[in-house]
């Protein structure tokens, strides 16, 4: 893998305003790292006061005297983020997957998962749902039957168990992820890392360097960072921090109902065009809900999530 660089001065002419592609790989603060097509990296800023690029971006780069300048961030594909009510957080741009790694134990949150999945739906992102720790028989089988309205929706539900079956699931994920560009999400104890370290040997080790490379000298880690699975550089996995909220304050309440797939299969059965799927009357959403005398397509957790983020929505545009 090659190493943070800087960049041959710029000479006089024609090469000073030669712009190169690139494709950021880290970023922090206002540094990027970027990497050519040859594989060389080099330290960028952006030309003007706000960094808009991400990791994932696709950019024309300039040589300066000793690093580089980002003159243009290409057309995105995608881009996914969340935002709350004071600021909005790009994780990365040009995917192909978002990976949701969740465990058996500790108890993962379903409204968390919603909100993400909710998040790649907005931005036609395909997500992967996996669930680490199919080593922990009772938790494990709990957790399956919690994902039932997830594997009903076709999303993607992959049991894993990083640590007691290292080698058969990263042949699995290699075959899923081949030729793709994927981010990773997950809570702390799930098992980012280590999945991170199983697919990208030496993970930790490039961390600390283009931490190193980024902040001059300090190792602190990178917000969002890409990995090359393969020598031919041509699956993308990018490692990101964790959180504990995930907003949507980017999405309208309008919006909601056809981007969680259960709740979009029903909208359209409805007798009011405007309706909210909450109180109306004739709402072939509600008529689908489960209820303990009835079973249902919707999920009575999933359609309470709902209306949860409903009012939640509503409430922070006012």
């Amino acid at each position: 893998m090659a190493k943070p660089h800087r960049a041959p001065a710029a000479n006089a002419g024609a090469a000073t305003a030669a712009q190169r592609d690139g494709l950021v790989i880290a970023s922090h603060g206002r540094h990027c790292l970027v990497e050519t097509p040859e594989g060389e990296r080099l330290i960028c800023h952006p030309r003007g006061k706000k960094s808009q690029a991400v990791v994932g971006d696709r950019v024309k780069w300039q040589a300066t005297e000793d690093e580089g300048t980002i003159e243009k961030v290409e057309p995105r594909r995608n881009l996914f983020y969340r935002q709350d009510e004071i600021r909005t957080k790009s994780f990365a741009a040009n995917l192909d997957h978002v990976l949701i790694l969740i465990a058996a134990e500790p108890e993962f949150s379903e409204h968390q998962l919603a909100r993400a999945l909710i998040a790649a739906e907005a931005e036609r992102i395909t997500p992967i749902i996996a669930l680490n720790k199919s080593d922990l028989v009772g938790p494990f089988e709990r957790a399956w039957t919690k994902l039932a309205p997830y594997r009903r929706m076709h999303h993607g539900v992959l049991p894993l168990s990083l640590k007691a079956s290292g080698d058969v699931d990263r042949a699995s994920l290699l075959k899923l992820l081949a030729g793709k560009s994927t981010l990773v999400l997950g809570p702390s104890g799930a098992g980012k890392s280590t999945l991170i370290n199983l697919l990208v040997p030496g993970a930790t080790a490039l961390t600390n360097e283009i931490s190193y490379a980024l902040n001059s000298g300090k190792h602190t880690t990178t917000s969002t960072t890409w990995y090359w699975v393969d020598a031919e550089r041509t699956t993308g996995l990018i490692d990101s921090p964790g959180f504990q909220e995930f907003g949507l304050h980017h999405i309208a309440p309008t919006q909601l109902a056809g981007l969680m797939p259960d709740i979009a299969e029903h909208a359209n059965d409805c007798k009011f065009y405007n309706c909210t799927h909450l109180h109306e009357p004739g709402c072939g959403v509600i008529a689908n809900v489960e209820t303990p005398s009835r079973p249902g397509a919707i999920s009575a957790t999933r359609y309470r999530i709902y209306g949860e983020l409903f009012a939640e929505l509503s409430q922070s545009r006012y």
